[in-house]
């Protein structure tokens, strides 16, 4: 394929290396003065997408990639990353709502339909919510195939080589484009942004819209009615022999 458009959603997130706690009113995560950064699944997605553009240049041929993000102000923050990694250009759908992933799906569709994508590429789920919906609900509202938990991608003409990642093992599937790709860990290792990089990225073109210009009904679906953290672990104890440790489990545990 020697010309492709390629949109890569970007979602902000609490940082991977932050210890979570539960806010004071037991209703969500604390995101309060908490460093953020970009899902990494989505910045395996970003990557991907550079991949691809790259290998494409090398034949002659050309990508555009698309970053797109939904959230509040701040989520710009995370489509710089994605332009200063190699995004040609990025969309920040902007809204302080909650979005649940059925809201989202809605919202990427609708830049869908404006953009016209020959692929859009999705981490397999978020870190903060594990939701895992966002891609399969996007594919389902398009009517596009779709190729979850990729751990190998291989372009061809108007179709692409999917190598997944499934319970038993991995499956190789082939679907023509426009589709829909999820990234799983094991497709790349995303790269760092350059301070050069980071520069040219701040005068890269950021589109704004908004919930009403897209026309989508983003009200939540489901209630969050409390989060909890889970029990702390006990401490282990050490048995003498095979029956003290059947013992306990019979008697103590009450596991056998």
């Amino acid at each position: 394929m020697s010309n492709l458009r390629i949109l890569v959603a970007c979602k902000r997130v609490v940082d991977y290396a932050v210890k979570i706690r539960v806010n004071a009113a037991g209703t969500a995560v604390e995101t309060a003065n908490v460093k953020h950064s970009m899902n990494p699944f989505d910045e395996i997605g970003t990557e991907q997408a550079i991949l691809i553009k790259e290998a494409l240049a090398k034949s002659k041929g050309t990508a555009e990639i698309i970053a797109v993000s939904c959230g509040p102000n701040k989520s710009q923050e995370t489509l710089r990353t994605a332009l200063a990694m190699g995004a040609d250009r990025a969309i920040h759908v902007e809204t302080d709502e909650e979005l649940q992933p059925l809201a989202v799906a809605k919202l990427l569709r609708a830049v869908v339909d404006k953009e016209k994508p020959d692929m859009v590429i999705l981490g397999k789920q978020a870190i903060d919510d594990d939701s895992n919906q966002t891609g399969q609900m996007l594919a389902g509202l398009l009517n596009w195939p779709q190729a979850t938990f990729a751990s190998k991608v291989e372009l061809a003409e108007k179709a692409m080589t999917v190598t997944r990642e499934v319970d038993g093992g991995v499956e190789t599937v082939k679907t023509a484009l426009p589709a829909i790709l999820t990234t799983d860990l094991r497709l790349n290792v995303p790269r760092y942004a350059s301070l050069p990089n980071i520069m040219k990225a701040k005068k890269k073109p950021l589109a704004k819209l908004t919930v009403a210009e897209l026309g989508v009904d983003i009200k939540p679906r489901i209630e969050t009615l409390k989060v909890a953290e889970p029990p702390k672990r006990q401490g282990g104890k050490i048995v003498e022999s095979v029956d003290d440790l059947v013992d306990k489990l019979k008697n103590e545990a009450k596991v056998l």
